[in-house]
């Protein structure tokens, strides 16, 4: 087995899938929010590409300006952000993401730790009030009564030959039209997304799958407990849909700079992602508990490349 674990894109080629990927998202926000959503996001494009041209200006990276890592990690940035938080905490967020966290380290491919992913840490703990506020904000939601509509018909026609009944909070959450992270205000969008960039292999597409099921099983068995809902009766598809979990599932979890080199690697950080996520959302009462799981996770994977360089490579002669 080799130490590194290809993937049949190109660094740049994955970049921009991906980055179209976070853009659908970002657009279906867009369209019942007034379009604070894509200012945001072009707020931290603007603002991410100035960061890397003072990086890369006048030296022989120069052309790793088109590489579009720097739209991905402003679009993935956005995503994790309130649609009515102020797009300068999302421009210094951005500053931080690609001058501290990225280029501190050496630029692509030598962070230990997801671009956006700090940047969203360091907004959420710089500015926690203002972060709050945007996702309290008193906007009326304004998908029920179609939600409404939708969750009748499909019960008296599909639903009810099964004995069943489908929530109208399920409906709303694939088209949230309230104060949310941009991710979750564009469910529908992001599910076409990352269906996109698992047929195009952006990434193993076999993490997040591990991810996700572990996750949903852990909140069919656990997740009702606080609540007084008994055992085995959790809400797997609120929990998928909520929280940023596909954000964390497609764009976080799978990012191979800052992941295991082996599939026995890739699949045990997939699974301590998704307990993690779990403890931290319904254990720790933290609604983003995806988010602060990738990060401890990116913390973790030191020992993990260790644990494989001593039991895969090392044995047979080979360096990670």
């Amino acid at each position: 087995m080799r130490p590194q674990v290809n993937l049949s894109r190109s660094t740049t080629s994955r970049m921009w899938l991906v980055s179209l990927a976070a853009f659908m998202a970002i657009v279906q926000s867009s369209i019942s929010d007034s379009f604070l959503s894509l200012i945001i996001a072009v707020t931290t494009i603007i603002v991410a590409f100035f960061c890397e041209f003072i990086v890369y200006f006048r030296t022989e990276k120069a052309a790793m300006l088109r590489d579009g890592s720097a739209v991905t990690s402003a679009l993935v940035l956005t995503l994790m952000l309130p649609n009515h938080i102020n797009p300068i905490y999302a421009a210094i967020g951005v500053v931080f993401a690609m001058i501290v966290v990225k280029y501190s380290f050496g630029g692509l491919g030598t962070n230990w730790l997801n671009p956006a992913l700090g940047g969203w840490l360091f907004i959420r703990f710089s500015w926690q009030s203002a972060y709050e506020q945007a996702l309290a904000s008193t906007t009326v939601p304004k998908n029920e009564i179609i939600a409404g509509i939708i969750s009748d018909f499909l019960n008296k026609t599909v639903f009810s030959t099964f004995g069943a009944e489908l929530p109208d909070s399920y409906i709303t959450l694939f088209n949230a039209t309230g104060a949310n992270i941009i991710a979750d205000r564009g469910v529908m969008a992001l599910l076409l997304g990352t269906i996109l960039m698992l047929a195009s292999q952006v990434s193993r597409a076999w993490v997040p799958i591990v991810y996700l099921g572990v996750y949903g099983l852990l909140i069919r068995l656990f997740g009702a407990l606080p609540a007084g809902g008994g055992f085995g009766n959790g809400d797997i598809l609120g929990g998928f849909l909520s929280g940023g979990t596909l954000v964390a599932a497609f764009f976080l979890v799978t990012e191979p700079v800052t992941g295991p080199k082996s599939i026995w690697g890739a699949l045990s950080a997939a699974f301590i992602a998704a307990v993690f996520t779990f403890t931290f959302r319904y254990q720790g009462g933290e609604a983003y508990g995806a988010f602060f799981a990738v990060a401890l996770l990116n913390v973790l994977v030191p020992m993990v490349r260790g644990i494989e360089r001593r039991t895969l490579y090392t044995k047979r002669g080979i360096v990670l």
